[in-house]
């Protein structure tokens, strides 16, 4: 069937690192309740989002998809999905290089590929792959913009900066709307310390882009760093104020990193901590993703409520003991709960020395 030009645009939101494209999805399995590829790049999309309720929400377009008629790239799309969803990322990613083995124009592997594979720590993975697409894709086709911006950002990841920078200002000249392209080249600049340019650079793409959800948030982050390259405290702080300090989980992790770090630095933020904290309660139990679960305990940490830091190293206990492994528990072993001890030890040493009895994590300080 005719794919719905909701979902055509879902996907070229998608490759420009956009926020309107599980908008468009959803659209599209409204629109084409009959088009399997509108539900299974709905739940891509799902199992794309750090947050545990974008993971346990996938499973409806999966089953909505697993009901109908579907091509051979189809049924291998929900094979991958089928993995992801039992937390299984890394047998997805090889599903979808099988994929894009025979058909290297299939950009939704080739995207959420590269997501999952980011998920799971594995940068040469994701530069192996865009490399392989590159190759086999030319310059003029639809689509190529977003196979170089991903292969920039794998280059950058592996520490690769010139050809990274060169990679992503050829994709972002190709297709300015493209997010990742402006983060690519952002990175580089924050990496290699040319605060200056990153600044300009930013200046420059504004427009194509600000106002596109937490993508658009974490380049402002990348701004208030770029002014702490600086020592612009106070610019960094009014930029967190303006732009970062959010209520959805992307914005409220770049506050958190972007706090911690100026608590390192020794800046005194006021009581940016404590409405954070109280921002991140109510993922204080997810235990679903190492990197969400470490930059809660900055804030709990930052903003001295051990009773949820207490809570979210609990979570992170049952999340080990419980037989459902999944591509966390390893993240959660090896990075979780060691990065979120470190935060928490003061606490966790006064309590010891007061005892077992002691009155509760939140008024040990």
């Amino acid at each position: 069937m005719k794919t719905p030009a909701a979902l055509n645009e879902a996907i070229a939101q998608f490759l420009r690192h956009r926020a309107s494209a599980l908008t468009l999805a959803r659209q599209a399995s409204r629109e084409a309740p009959e088009a399997a590829a509108a539900h299974l790049f709905e739940a891509c999309l799902l199992l794309c989002s750090r947050d545990r309720r974008d993971f346990d929400a996938a499973a409806q377009p999966l089953a909505r998809a697993l009901a109908l008629e579907k091509t051979a790239r189809e049924k291998r799309h929900e094979a991958a999905v089928i993995a992801a969803a039992g937390g299984d990322y890394a047998r997805a990613c090889g599903i979808f290089d099988a994929a894009l083995a025979d058909d290297p124009r299939d950009l939704v592997a080739l995207g959420v590929a590269h997501v999952f594979d980011y998920f799971l720590g594995n940068p040469a993975s994701i530069r192996g792959r865009s490399a392989r697409a590159l190759a086999r894709w030319d310059a003029g086709e639809p689509g190529y913009h977003a196979v170089l911006s991903m292969h920039a950002f794998a280059l950058q990841e592996c520490g690769e900066y010139a050809a990274a920078e060169d990679t992503a200002r050829r994709a972002a000249a190709l297709e300015p709307r493209d997010l990742r392209a402006w983060h690519a080249v952002t990175h580089v600049l924050e990496m290699q310390g040319r605060a200056d340019e990153g600044l300009r650079w930013l200046d420059q793409g504004e427009r194509a882009w600000d106002g596109e959800g937490g993508a658009s948030t974490h380049l402002w982050w990348h701004r208030a760093l770029l002014h702490l390259q600086q020592g612009d405290v106070a610019a960094a702080l009014a930029l967190h104020d303006e732009r970062i300090g959010g209520e959805n989980l992307s914005t409220m992790i770049d506050a958190s990193a972007l706090l911690w770090r100026l608590k390192v630095m020794g800046v005194e933020v006021g009581d940016r901590f404590i409405r954070l904290a109280s921002l991140w309660e109510p993922h204080a139990e997810d235990a679903h993703c190492a990197f969400n679960d470490t930059h809660a305990m900055m804030a709990f940490a930052g903003a001295r409520r051990w009773d949820l830091a207490a809570r979210l190293l609990r979570a992170l206990d049952r999340r080990l003991s419980s037989p459902d492994r999944g591509a966390n528990y390893d993240m959660t072993r090896l990075v979780g709960v060691p990065a979120c001890r470190a935060p928490s030890k003061p606490w966790r040493g006064r309590r010891r020395r007061r005892g077992a009895g002691d009155a509760g994590p939140h008024r040990c300080w």
